[in-house]
């Protein structure tokens, strides 16, 4: 399934449920409901748009969060014909005008929510932009116009009209980017990801038919539209008409209230948020009945906090979900059994489990030699929903998708797991220094370079800490030698740099960072001084 006659545009699914269900609710944000025939008019309009007045292209940007051209604009694009690249109003602009150059976007939507960043974007963008305003009145957007005239900025006045029904986007095959994601970089770049309508569809796919996901559900939205995992909630509700329900920013880690207010049927989030609500005892058994399906993902599940919301969502099936963005949101799940697996798993981590349909898992050695059941080591991943690799950079994607033996292409995940004798996998952790924080995925290496801008002169290294079954809360900086040492200062010049979740919460000064017997800086010898200090 490589060519376009083989795949479907990923925005077709939502086009089908636009003409069965035009009146039901699509979207549910900022306290509104939205029907399927109103965002597909909304998103018509930026696609008529792009098509009409943009230069030609393969990629145009979202700069929009949590609203309707947030996700109009996502539908736009793709109705346009082109893939996504989401860009974050909550990222420092430097990475975000980065990102927008390296996905080489020549059109900009933006939502009325990020307009106030809007002209430090396009001050720090090269390249001439159609900026597409579709919430934004012309006197809005007047002075900013006058102040960059290289760029064409179209208010809401200025849209193409959309009179029609939408129509599924001309020439899109099946191996052209749907989106590109943009994750951490050890080399201090945001490293692309670009994921095809392919390997996207080959997705939805499977988990519509898995969750069994109909016109009557409610889907939750908890994900920034840079996390990939939001692509798993919008596409898997408008592929078969049901509600996606964005959940606000400031329930996003304390839904209870949002998950029974709106009578959600599908739940999806980091366990991060199941851990906060265990630990501030709000868990309570019967909690949420609605729910149909509880799916977490991004991070290590603890079974304990398995248990917890299984109490709590007695209706409801949970899974485990694992898989890196390389393939494609997820592509294993662990059936949770409140009985079988709450006796084995209760006080251990979740297993990651089995393989999606279609696709495959292997588990390999240092020297790539294929392991038996019961050995620990690099797990692999391959099949349809396998990226085609890193956005522009030959390099780092012939060093991180191979070929075995077997003449297979594989994906390196870096992810230590072990196969049970019935084939489920089990995490045992990270083999490198990537590590994640509160479910994103995060490169040390990336934060180590951004104190050393603030610190030229010292050494510098960062730290995942506490950690919480392979997770952790936040970042820690360690930093010796000639420095400055105000802790306030080198944290918001971070913050100028670095994506918050990437901000390191302390600095500890110390004398001289310690070594391994290797000479390499020894991250769990400086763990360990911080679990010595808490006591």
């Amino acid at each position: 399934m490589t060519g376009a006659e083989a795949t479907r545009p990923l925005v077709s699914g939502f086009l089908a449920s636009l003409r069965a269900y035009p009146e039901r609710p699509a979207l549910f944000v900022s306290g509104d409901h939205v029907s399927y025939q109103e965002l597909g008019t909304f998103a018509g309009r930026i696609a008529a748009t792009i098509t009409s007045r943009a230069a030609p292209g393969k990629l145009a940007a979202v700069f929009a969060h949590r609203s309707l051209c947030a996700y109009g604009g996502v539908l736009g694009v793709l109705l346009a014909g082109r893939g996504y690249v989401p860009l974050n109003p909550k990222f420092p602009i430097a990475r975000t005008g980065r990102m927008l150059a390296l996905s080489g976007c020549n059109t900009l939507v933006v939502g009325q929510e990020c307009l106030s960043g809007l002209a430090d974007l396009l001050e720090a963008t090269e390249r001439p932009l159609t900026v597409v305003l579709p919430e934004v009145s012309q006197d809005e957007v007047a002075a900013l116009a006058a102040r960059f005239p290289d760029h064409e900025l179209l208010s809401r006045e200025r849209l193409s009209d959309c009179e029609k029904v939408p129509a599924l986007p001309i020439g899109v095959a099946g191996d052209d980017v749907a989106y590109l994601m943009f994750t951490s970089g050890s080399t201090g770049d945001p490293k692309g990801v670009a994921v095809s309508h392919g390997n996207a569809t080959a997705y939805v796919d499977f988990v519509a038919a898995r969750y069994d996901v109909g016109p009557d559900d409610r889907l939750s939205q908890t994900f920034d539209l840079t996390f990939d995992l939001s692509v798993h909630d919008m596409f898997l509700s408008w592929e078969r008409g049901a509600c996606l329900c964005c959940v606000p920013e400031a329930m996003v880690t304390a839904p209870a209230k949002f998950i029974r207010d709106q009578s959600l049927t599908l739940w999806f989030s980091v366990p991060s948020v199941a851990g906060f609500l265990s630990r501030l005892r709000l868990l309570r058994p019967g909690l949420f009945p609605s729910l149909r399906f509880s799916l977490f993902c991004g991070e290590a599940l603890p079974g304990k906090y398995a248990v917890a919301w299984q109490a709590a969502a007695p209706n409801s099936t949970l899974e485990n979900l694992y898989g890196p963005t390389e393939a494609t949101i997820a592509i294993t799940a662990y059936r949770w059994d409140p009985e079988k697996s709450a006796a084995r798993w209760g006080n251990e981590v979740t297993p990651i489990g089995w393989a999606f349909e279609g696709q495959r898992t292997c588990v390999v050695d240092e020297s790539r030699a294929v392991l038996s059941q019961g050995q620990p080591g690099e797990l692999l991943l391959g099949g349809s929903q396998l990226t085609a690799g890193y956005w522009q950079d030959a390099t780092k994607t012939n060093e991180s998708f191979i070929h075995l033996a077997d003449g297979k292409r594989w994906y390196r995940t870096g992810d230590r797991v072990r196969e049970e004798a019935d084939g489920c996998l089990l995490y045992l952790g990270r083999i490198d220094h990537q590590v994640k924080v509160r479910g994103y995925r995060v490169e040390l290496q990336e934060i180590d370079l951004a104190l050393l801008e603030v610190c030229p002169s010292a050494q510098v290294a960062s730290v995942a800490w506490p950690l919480h079954n392979g997770s952790a809360d936040g970042i820690v900086a360690f930093v010796s030698g000639d420095a400055t040492r105000d802790e306030e200062v080198i944290i918001q010049r971070c913050r100028d740099r670095l994506p918050e979740y990437m901000v390191p919460r302390k600095v500890r000064f110390i004398e001289e960072l310690p070594r391994n017997s290797n000479g390499k800086i020894d991250r769990r010898g400086l763990a360990a001084s911080l679990d010595e200090e808490k006591g």
